[in-house]
């Protein structure tokens, strides 16, 4: 698994397969087949522990933010740019294939459980009447699009490095928005 990570990391979900994960971590080119079944089998389990590092991310980011219920959702969006700033080739894969591949690299867990993360964060400022999928999907439209213009440099700040190197502040004071309705 960790050789996977590494590989993903490294490589990108293409550069991903059953015999170079069985190089990099030492063993026979039969043991990842073996342990996963098939590539598919392997993508699927890298895919569950991805999602689950991405949602740790969000809520250690959340629990540092403040006790509000806007500083912890502010948090989980710090977590989320965070997450992409350490490992880019993870959202990379996490939201740059179709989603039938994303059903499948997930498996039974995965983004449903990082989805829970924002969906708890959300519910607070949901008003009553509105369907809750809608603050969710504007909070994360903010920050997915934040996080994908910030990493790609598009926000003038040069290198990526850490979250303060661009306007995350000044962006995620809109959702300040969604504590004053």
């Amino acid at each position: 698994m960790r050789a996977g990570l590494e590989l993903l990391e490294k490589d990108g979900i293409d550069g991903l397969s059953l015999r170079k994960c069985a190089a990099k971590a030492g063993v026979s080119h039969a043991a990842p087949a073996h342990h996963f079944g098939n590539l598919a089998g392997l993508k699927s389990a890298i895919g569950i522990e991805v999602f689950t590092i991405f949602s740790k991310y969000m809520l250690e980011a959340s629990q540092r933010e403040g006790e509000s219920d806007i500083a912890r959702l502010k948090g989980i969006c710090r977590g989320y740019v965070q997450f992409g700033i350490d490992h880019k080739p993870w959202l990379d894969m996490m939201f740059g294939v179709a989603p039938i591949e994303v059903a499948k690299l997930r498996g039974d867990l995965g983004d449903s459980n990082a989805y829970q993360v924002l969906r708890d964060a959300c519910a607070p400022f949901i008003p009553i009447g509105t369907a809750p999928n809608i603050v969710e999907f504007q909070v994360w439209s903010l920050v997915h699009g934040y996080t994908q213009l910030f990493l790609s440099g598009r926000l003038n700040q040069g290198t990526v490095a850490q979250i303060d190197d661009g306007p995350f502040d000044q962006v995620m004071s809109m959702l300040d928005l969604l504590a004053s309705s």
